[in-house]
């Protein structure tokens, strides 16, 4: 039985690993087994981080919305509580906004949140 050498095929594993590490600092760019380490590590940070994004912003959000709410008199827990009983589907994202960019439209928000929660 003849032996089997691997010469293409191992050179087209390599050179896409290499490919992929494209960018790395020093040797985990130019020696294969380095940049193979470096890219299953890599492989891993970016797919946790992809989650690890969107709690990230959520928390932004969130700070975002209670400093609007707190200038208008109100803390972050009861307004959301009061925009619940209110009706008004607005997500944290858009009220993030409207806090940073349209006071006046966060402040009618707001007030509808406190009349919600007079009643």
């Amino acid at each position: 039985m003849p032996r089997v050498k691997t010469g293409v095929v191992r050179r087209r594993r390599h050179k896409k690993i290499l490919k992929l590490a494209k960018g790395f600092y020093s040797g985990r760019r130019k020696h294969y087994r380095k940049a193979k380490e470096q890219l299953e590590r890599s492989m891993y940070y970016s797919f946790r981080d992809r989650k690890q994004k969107k709690r990230d912003f959520r928390k932004l959000w969130i700070i975002r919305v209670n400093a609007g709410a707190r200038l208008n008199g109100m803390n972050y827990s009861t307004f959301m509580n009061g925009l619940h009983k209110a009706g008004i589907e607005l997500d944290r994202k858009i009220l993030a906004e409207m806090a940073m960019n349209d006071a006046a439209a966060f402040s009618a928000v707001v007030a509808a949140s406190k009349a919600a929660l007079a009643k």
